[in-house]
């Protein structure tokens, strides 16, 4: 199976290293300027390509790890888009976080060209990506996500069917609001305790210990305690 990549970023490279390193796949991926550094894709075998369509062409399964639906409305239907170029049978992997009306217009887009398309957002961080520990909800037909299984499993641990085309963008949604309101909240927090005098390393001892437990304050502690707020991985821009 010939498996295509469309944004190789942050979360986009450690899949696409995955899908061509543990799934030992032939990978096609999109030359970009936002790319992260592809030598190592290149030296596993990979083949990089100037166009959607030509991804399109040359691919039995497209991964699309792009930043939103602007953007995937433009890859798939651009003038150089994969639709341009989509072979009969090919399974579109969304793995953006997008507006679900938008993946219906999409997914109806692509099933009108030949193509079957599966909504597959993921959760998890880009350091899972890399380890190919990813979790996908993915909305769409059964038995396309049965197909493609083998593919998605070379980056993740686990693949959840949650429902129909669509749903797994509308759970993704409601996942980052919850997840990323949870940041935003302790983020207040920890703001309000640095300004009252609050030592940060007993502020997070304390919510650990207590009803303030949680992934979020394991990805935020770090920053909070040190101050550097590169360490957290999310913006409120991501939900």
């Amino acid at each position: 199976m010939r498996v295509g990549i469309i944004g190789v970023g942050l979360m986009g490279h450690g899949v696409a290293k995955n899908v061509v390193a543990r799934g030992g796949f032939p990978l096609a991926f999109l030359d970009h300027p936002g790319n992260q550094p592809v030598d190592d894709l290149i030296g596993l075998g990979a083949k990089a390509c100037k166009t959607p369509g030509e991804i399109a062409n040359a691919s039995d399964v497209i991964i699309l790890c792009v930043t939103g639906s602007p953007q995937v409305e433009a890859i798939l239907t651009g003038e150089t888009g994969v639709l341009s170029r989509l072979r009969r049978g090919t399974i579109i992997v969304d793995c953006s976080t997008a507006l679900p009306d938008s993946t219906l217009r999409m997914a109806a887009a692509v099933e009108a060209a030949g193509g079957r398309f599966l909504d597959a957002p993921m959760t998890r961080t880009a350091r899972h990506a890399e380890e190919g520990t990813l979790n996908l909800l993915v909305g769409g037909d059964e038995a396309d996500l049965r197909s493609v299984r083998a593919v998605l499993a070379s980056f993740t641990e686990n693949v959840e069917h949650v429902g129909p085309v669509s749903f797994g963008h509308r759970l993704k949604l409601l996942h980052n609001y919850v997840s990323i309101g949870f940041m935003a909240l302790l983020g207040e927090a920890a703001a309000q305790a640095a300004e009252a005098g609050v030592d940060p390393a007993i502020f997070v001892d304390v919510l650990a210990k207590g009803g303030g437990a949680g992934v979020a304050l394991q990805r935020m502690a770090p920053a909070i305690v040190t101050g550097d707020v590169g360490a957290v991985p999310f913006f409120i821009g991501n939900r």
